[in-house]
C-alpha cells in the first residue's frame, strides 16, 4: 500500500501564494502519476495538475500559469506551487497517487482559503 500526507495549506490573501507538499511512503516505487484535485464547498473533486514519473506535467486550464507541480525523487515528495492565487482556489486539496489503472491512494487534504 501507499501513504500519502499532505501538508502546506492554510489562509493567504488573494494574489498569495502556497506551496503544497505530498509525502509518499510504503509502496511508492509502484506509483506512476501523482496529482493534486481539490474540492470545494457544495462542489465535485476536480483535477487539478499531474506529474509524471518521468516529470511530465498537466494542469486544469483554471490553474495554468499560477499553478506549478514538481517532485524530489530522492524524498518521495510532490510539491504544488501555487501563486496569484484567488478566492475560487479556496478548497481542499487532496494528492492522490496512480497505482495501476487508478487513483487509489489518497491522502487526507488541506485546506486552502483565500480571502478576497
Amino acid at each position: 500500500q501507499v501513504q500519502l500526507v499532505e501538508a502546506g495549506g492554510g489562509l493567504v490573501q488573494a494574489g498569495g501564494s502556497l506551496r503544497l507538499s505530498c509525502v509518499a511512503s510504503g509502496r511508492s516505487s509502484s506509483v506512476s502519476d501523482t496529482a493534486w484535485f481539490r474540492q470545494a464547498p457544495g462542489k465535485e473533486r476536480e483535477f487539478v495538475a499531474r506529474i509524471s514519473p518521468g516529470g511530465s506535467t498537466d494542469y486544469a486550464e483554471s490553474v495554468k500559469g499560477r499553478f506549478t507541480i514538481s517532485r524530489n525523487y530522492v524524498k518521495n515528495t510532490v510539491f504544488l506551487q501555487m501563486n496569484n492565487l484567488k478566492s475560487d482556489d479556496t478548497a481542499v486539496y487532496y494528492c492522490a497517487a496512480r497505482v495501476g489503472s487508478s487513483y487509489g491512494a489518497w491522502g487526507q487534504g488541506t485546506q486552502v482559503t483565500v480571502s478576497s
